[in-house]
């Protein structure tokens, strides 16, 4: 019996993917943000499709700062839509 793969869904196009092909971003106990490449860190998490152009809706509609509830400074977008880029 093949083995279930778990699914997520983009808080910026609601669109589910396997958990493999997203970006997470956690908001950690310490209230500090990081992007999670392990799919282990501590936290409350939220998934990106790895594509800039869902980088750039989630911080148009603000659905990734409501999904994580806390603002995200400019630096941590910056280093957001790189690592989308460089995964996609």
């Amino acid at each position: 019996m093949p083995r279930k793969i778990p699914m997520r869904k983009c808080v910026a196009t609601n669109e589910r993917f396997p958990k493999k092909e997203l970006l997470r971003v956690v908001r950690t106990p310490e209230g500090e943000l990081a992007i999670d490449r392990t799919g282990r860190t501590n936290g409350h998490g939220a998934y990106l499709k790895k594509d800039p152009e869902a980088v750039k809706l989630a911080r148009k509609k603000g659905s990734l700062e409501a999904a994580l509830e806390m603002k995200i400074p400019e630096e941590f977008w910056q280093e957001i839509e790189a690592a989308a880029a460089q995964q996609s």
